[in-house]
């Protein structure tokens, strides 16, 4: 089945659904330059250093999931690091940690800090077969055209047992049924494959997986993605508020006004969001898996 969705910048980009597995994918090229610029360009967000508590408790959550996996000191790459934000949380608990990045945004602004990041796309990287404990994959599978191919090679890399961590957005998630096309996690044309449960597992499994769990209570993204998706509904743009913050949307707007009168709807949100997740309807999703013998 075939639908047409609005990108953030206004144009329609079409979507391929999936029947079986529920799952729909991107259609048409990426176009040159998406990570570079917009809500990706170089510098941080605004008020970043006020949210440094929050990315914090975000890391640490992450860092459960990993060692549900693997203990430290275990040798652990995160795969599309960005910044090597959580690659330095890795470090700092005691794992091997280093991360492959292929936007050069990324990789500058984690070689700035001393975190060991390669710029590498999954693609490209080298790395030593059955060399790593664990690797994570944080909402990295949604942008690429080819994530089973990705997964291959990811598992090539685990040694027998290895673990998975992988965090995607959920295409049946209550967030995304509200918000319909002006979902705050559809975000096209970036992302390219927008999962479902079901449709990850299977393509996990295709690929030598096997599947141990899937978390649907996640801090990070999904009671802010619940806000904005319901936000996004009043505003001209839609994701407003995250775009103001990663200095992609003018503060000249009304649709700041409407957001500011939306905060004291934050705390609904995320009473919203908290049930749907343990309805097993999270706005994002974490799965953990281990290479299959």
């Amino acid at each position: 089945m075939r639908s047409s969705e609005p990108a953030l910048g206004g144009e329609r980009v079409s979507l391929a659904r999936c029947g079986r597995c529920g799952s729909a994918v991107t259609l048409g090229e990426t176009p040159a330059g998406l990570y570079e610029s917009g809500a990706y360009r170089p510098g941080a967000p605004r008020l970043h250093q006020l949210a440094q508590p929050a990315l914090n408790l975000f890391d640490r959550q992450r860092l459960a999931l990993v060692r549900a996996l693997g203990a430290p000191p275990g040798r652990l790459l995160d795969a599309g690091a960005g910044r090597g934000r959580f690659v330095a949380a890795a470090r700092l608990a005691g794992y091997q940690a280093s991360g492959i990045e292929p936007s050069a945004r990324g990789a500058d602004a984690a070689a700035a800090l001393g975190v060991p990041v390669r710029r590498a796309s999954i693609e490209e990287a080298v790395v030593d077969a059955s060399s790593l404990d664990v690797v994570t994959l944080w909402h990295v599978l949604e942008h690429l055209d080819e994530p089973g191919g990705a997964l291959g090679r990811v598992r090539s890399w685990l040694r027998p047992g290895g673990g998975l961590v992988v965090g995607v957005p959920n295409l049946e998630s209550l967030q995304a049924r509200i918000a319909g096309d002006r979902w705050y996690h559809l975000d096209v044309p970036r992302h390219r494959v927008h999962f479902t449960p079901a449709g990850l597992h299977q393509l996990l499994r295709a690929h030598g997986f096997t599947v141990l769990g899937t978390r649907h209570s996640l801090l990070e993204h999904n009671p802010f993605g619940m806000w904005q998706s319901l936000v996004s509904r009043l505003t001209r743009q839609p994701s407003y508020a995250y775009n103001l913050l990663k200095r992609n949307a003018p503060l000249r707007s009304p649709d700041l006004a409407i957001s500011a009168a939306a905060l004291p709807l934050a705390p609904l949100a995320a009473a919203i969001e908290l049930g749907a997740g343990l309805a097993g309807r999270g706005g994002t999703i974490a799965v953990l898996a281990r290479r299959g013998d």
